[in-house]
């Protein structure tokens, strides 16, 4: 047992140049390489997770300008179907005005023509009872010219 503890022994000491070289390169590793290398990943990520909330933030924008699009399209649809509504309603009350107008004219053109009509039916009234008169007198001649041609019988 002696003889092992002594090959391990000169095993460790002959492994000891190894592991001195072995922590030498791993402290040029962590100050040469292993910082850079965090350095540069560090970088990449921030510069990922720019670009990420970069390209969020884009896209609430983007979705702030296209809310604000649609509500100034409704907003512009409201005033066109108002100034439409508006415009029917001034030619139905156009409309109704020329309507009542032309009532109103054919209302006047009836009494003025009601009247005429009377004024003609009370003309031809009088000339008619004048004509009556003047064939009465007629009838009467006739009758009695002969009558008194005759001797009055």
């Amino acid at each position: 047992m002696n003889e092992t503890l002594s090959q391990l022994g000169e095993l460790l000491l002959s492994s000891i140049p190894t592991i001195i070289f072995l922590l030498i390169v791993w402290g040029a590793y962590r100050m040469l390489v292993h910082k850079r290398l965090e350095q540069v990943l560090a970088e990449r990520h921030r510069l990922t997770e720019g670009a990420i909330q970069q390209a969020q933030a884009e896209i609430a924008s983007a979705e702030a300008r296209t809310a604000e699009y649609e509500q100034r399209v409704r907003e512009a649809r409201t005033r066109i179907y108002k100034a439409q509504e508006a415009r029917r309603q001034q030619i139905m009350e156009r409309r109704n005005a020329a309507l009542t107008q032309a009532r109103q004219q054919a209302e006047e053109m009836i009494q003025s023509a009601r009247a005429a009509l009377e004024q003609d039916k009370a003309a031809a009234k009088l000339m008619l009872q004048q004509q009556t008169e003047v064939l009465a007198n007629q009838i009467i001649e006739s009758i009695l010219k002969p009558v008194a041609a005759m001797g009055g019988r």
